[in-house]
């Protein structure tokens, strides 16, 4: 998975008789932080982002340039600056006017005898009445509350510094007119940075008449074993020729996402490929899947309805859960005597949320391919079904409020039901469809008043701060529902207008 590099330095005092005295147990403290960010920090794929330690405690004017440069040559993209004893604060500004404008992290012990935050207090102070949006965090590196926030303010940063340089592949446009869905440039590249290239869905049957047929086969032939008498073959809407005009989809927008160097999609589907080629659900549910037929493979976030917003909040929140496969549902149905809600769509949820396995055998016994619904889809092909597993999960959205950008965030979790009870809420809607049984921290009202469209995504886990640091970071307006809110704070840029 693709990361950006980390910095760690620490800033001391310029007193030689202090420094030379103070600076082996500073050492061990950056050596410990950085022992810990390598172990912890892994991705699902076993890589992690390259960790760039500075070669000297910064103790003056020449050793904060020394040590800036160093990163500067290494493209450190975010800094994590320590502070275990006091330091001379004005020695920020050679570090990291060597280093140029990147993500800082001041982070220091709440220890008496070496007063680490009275230090990042002046410094980081310093930092920020110029100007410079900062992150603070004061707590014991043996503390389980301050390493994970510090792995989560990593975790986002790393998602904005590499989401910066990145291409989303626009196929066909939005669809049915869905201006939530709309790849508004403007303000996506003053906070995110991220661009947009769109290309016809043309290009992509163009691209399925030059896929191997053999690997077509073996697609299909992968998801039969899998399936068995799970897969509906009806000799109309689902045959073995439609199954492999979706696999044939999907080889092609992987083909032509290597060939334009995108980074992750968005496909339309609806009116052009629904009507005349083929339904999209099967080729951007193993686009974001974790594997297909030929192994393991990196998620490659694709968005139902090429919704572009949908697209950037899947590939952020895959970027802080260091890789996982994230989920696209409509908001659907609530059900207020369960407070349940029924989040479905016709699309792209990876079969992974199945029973969040990296075991495609495992997932796919949950799992079933229905006739694709010919009043909506009439081009054919499978329509892919299954309850999500329970768990935590969080759930987000990226929005605009006339031009300004922010992002809904909530915790809540996927529901373990009975299935007679999962049955007949699947009959209220479409039970051909995947479907995520959820119950948020917050009601009904609090998300309906504020939430910004009717696609809502989803990844494993509690990512809320996070997702605050990253919207923080970036310029964007975190909006927390429900009590996880109550323990979160606006950063001073908010607050001073």
């Amino acid at each position: 998975m693709r990361s950006t590099p980390i910095g760690i330095a620490m800033l001391n005092d310029e007193r030689e008789h202090v420094y030379t005295q103070n600076n082996p147990e500073n050492r061990k403290v950056v050596d410990s932080w950085a022992d810990l960010i390598r172990k912890k920090l892994k991705n699902i794929d076993g890589s992690a982002p390259e960790l760039v330690v500075g070669s000297d405690i910064i103790v003056n004017v020449r050793t904060a340039q020394k040590v800036g440069e160093e990163f500067s040559r290494a493209n450190v993209k975010q800094v994590i600056m320590l502070y275990n004893v006091w330091n001379f604060p004005f020695l920020a500004w050679p570090f990291l006017n060597s280093l140029g404008d990147v993500p800082v992290l001041s982070l220091s012990n709440n220890n008496g005898k070496f007063p680490g935050n009275v230090g990042l207090l002046a410094t980081d102070g310093a930092l920020r009445q110029a100007g410079k949006r900062t992150h603070r965090i004061v707590g014991d590196l043996k503390d389980k509350k301050t390493q994970q926030r510090v792995l989560d303010w990593i975790r986002a940063s790393q998602a904005v510094t590499t989401i910066h340089n990145e291409v989303f592949g626009l196929y066909g446009g939005h669809s049915m007119g869905m201006e939530t869905g709309f790849a508004h440039l403007t303000p996506t590249l003053k906070s995110l940075g991220c661009t947009v290239r769109q290309i016809d869905q043309l290009w992509l049957l163009k691209a399925m008449e030059d896929v191997d047929s053999s690997e077509v086969k073996k697609g299909r032939e992968w998801f039969e074993s899998l399936l068995g008498n799970r897969l509906l073959y009806d000799g109309k809407m689902l045959t073995p020729e439609t199954l492999e005009r979706q696999i044939a989809l999907y080889l092609a927008m992987k083909a032509v996402n290597e060939d334009k160097g995108f980074d992750f999609c968005g496909l339309k589907g609806q009116r052009e490929l629904t009507e005349y080629v083929c339904l999209g659900d099967v080729p951007e549910m193993i686009m974001n899947d974790p594997y297909d037929w030929n192994g393991p493979k990196e998620s490659v976030v694709c968005s139902t309805e090429a919704d572009f917003y949908a697209a950037v909040t899947m590939q952020l929140m895959k970027y802080i859960s260091g890789g996982l496969p994230t989920l696209f549902m409509d908001v659907r149905l609530y059900h207020p005597k369960q407070d349940i809600w029924d989040w479905c769509n016709s699309g792209n949820h990876s079969s992974w949320f199945a029973a969040q396995s990296m075991k495609p055998e495992k997932n796919f016994k949950k799992i079933t391919f229905h006739p694709a619904l010919e009043y909506y889809f009439k081009a054919g092909g499978a329509s892919v079904e299954f309850d999500a597993a329970p768990g935590e999960m969080t759930f987000a959205r990226l929005g605009l409020w006339d031009e300004k950008p922010y992002m809904v965030i909530v915790r809540g979790k996927s529901l373990d039901l009975p299935a007679k009870d999962r049955k007949k809420l699947n009959d209220e809607t479409n039970p051909t469809w995947p479907h995520v049984h959820a119950r948020l921290e917050c009601d009904f009202e609090e998300f309906t008043s504020v939430f910004p469209c009717n696609h809502v995504l989803g990844v494993e886990g509690n990512r809320v701060q996070a997702l605050v640091y990253l919207c923080e970071i970036s310029g964007i307006t975190p909006v927390v529902l429900g009590k996880t809110a109550k323990g979160l704070y606006p950063p001073i840029w908010d607050q001073v207008k």
